[in-house]
């Protein structure tokens, strides 16, 4: 039998019952409660329900109901139907184009759609227009700011996916417990070694004979998300810096592109902090 699955996203102020609340809501509404994780930050709360059902719910009701609940607990409840038909990608980007030109150059291989591409200035515009794709700048420097410019964006192209093509912010907790495991990051190098921006800098410096890119779902830990999908490539000791850039920026640029495939294929589950690779559910 195929179940139907939900994915619910509870963020506020933390405050008591909420968990009982939003659980017995589920439970009521006939709901298999497959995963339950939360966590709490400086009085922020953040809970993820991951929902079954044998018999599809009604979905207005459903998320009518969960609705009513944030009201009553001043939470914002966010819910994702993996039925929804095409899913809807956004793109955070902003000024290195080399991702963002991979994701546009290979769009109709994808099974979903690149319905907007933000950016925290305007130097990737054009070719977003090139492409008939709309480019949103949010050039807010206060991220909380821009954070909640970036959520209505996204409630506003009814996004499913978002994909981090070298956007430099870091995203709060508030932002990413709202896309749990649906927030995709590529970092240049191969993970846990080397975090941070300057990650070709340091494999440089020094003297790495391999260097490697790392996609990865984006948690509220910097560079710590599950691990996706890591490649590599060789370095000779007489490579200059530039030259490992190009090498490695080709190289983000596919393992993106690759990751983001799989992820809409259904191909990606994350079990116990571990990303495992799962028989594509989509051709």
């Amino acid at each position: 039998m195929v179940k139907t699955r939900v994915g619910v996203s509870i963020v506020g102020r933390d405050s008591e019952g909420i968990v009982a609340a939003f659980t017995q809501f589920a439970f009521q509404s006939g709901a298999n409660i497959e995963t339950v994780s939360q966590n709490i930050i400086k009085g922020l709360f953040g809970m993820h329900l991951e929902l079954s059902f044998a018999r599809p719910p009604d979905r207005r009701e459903f998320d009518l109901g969960l609705a009513r609940l944030g009201r009553k607990y001043k939470m914002s409840v966010s819910t994702h139907h993996e039925d929804s038909g095409v899913q809807q990608i956004a793109v955070f980007v902003t000024r290195e184009s080399h991702c963002l030109d991979a994701i546009l150059s290979g769009a109709a291989r994808l099974h979903g759609r690149v319905a907007v591409v933000v950016g925290t200035e305007a130097t990737l515009g054009s070719a977003c227009k090139r492409a008939r794709i709309p480019f949103v700048t949010v050039k807010e420097k206060d991220q909380a700011k821009a954070e909640q410019k970036m959520l209505a964006i996204c409630t506003k192209y009814d996004i499913d996916v978002i994909v981090l093509a070298r956007y430099m912010r870091i995203l709060s907790p508030n932002f990413v417990w709202r896309y749990p495991h649906r927030i995709i990051n590529i970092h240049p190098s191969l993970l846990p070694a080397f975090a941070g921006a300057t990650a070709y800098a340091q494999a440089y410096e020094r003297g790495t004979k391999i260097i490697g890119v790392t996609t990865h779902y984006v948690t509220e830990n910097l560079d710590q998300g599950p691990i996706i999908l890591q490649r590599s490539f060789e370095v000779d000791a007489g490579d200059s810096i530039e030259t490992i850039k190009r090498a490695g920026q080709k190289l983000e640029a596919r393992a993106l592109f690759d990751t983001l495939k799989m992820h809409l294929d259904g191909a990606l589950e994350v079990r116990w902090r571990k990303v495992h690779t799962k028989k594509r559910s989509r051709r």
